[in-house]
């Protein structure tokens, strides 16, 4: 029999998945860990819709954590010398640098394929 507690006076509100008080979940953190290692294909696109005619160069998955993924997208914006975020795993860079990109992150031994048109 499965219990359905949501709610302990001794942990407060506890995940329905693990059991565990939400603080100390490990679904989610599982969960992220496997979305981010994805197929492991990094995809590099071109993108300007929704941003007012600007084009941005976008790589997605990348299997890296936070900080790692940070400062790649730090040294990616530093070779193609343009401004950029990192947005929801998604590394977004100001302008169309998809070949120096592709070509940046084959060398660091990524298997990146070129997306969309």
């Amino acid at each position: 029999m499965s219990s359905n507690l949501v709610y302990s006076t001794d942990g407060g509100r506890m995940c329905p998945a693990c059991r565990k008080p939400i603080a100390a979940c490990i679904c989610k953190a599982s969960s992220e860990a496997a979305s981010r290692t994805g197929d492991g294909i990094v995809r590099v696109s071109r993108e300007s819709k929704g941003r007012g005619g600007k084009t941005v160069t976008l790589v997605r998955g990348v299997a890296l954590d936070g900080d790692a993924l940070a400062a790649l997208g730090k040294r990616l914006r530093t070779a193609c010398g343009a401004g950029g975020t990192l947005r929801d795993g998604v590394l977004e860079i100001q302008g169309d640098h998809r070949e120096r990109v592709i070509a940046l992150l084959a060398a660091q031994g990524f298997v990146v394929k070129a997306a969309g048109g």
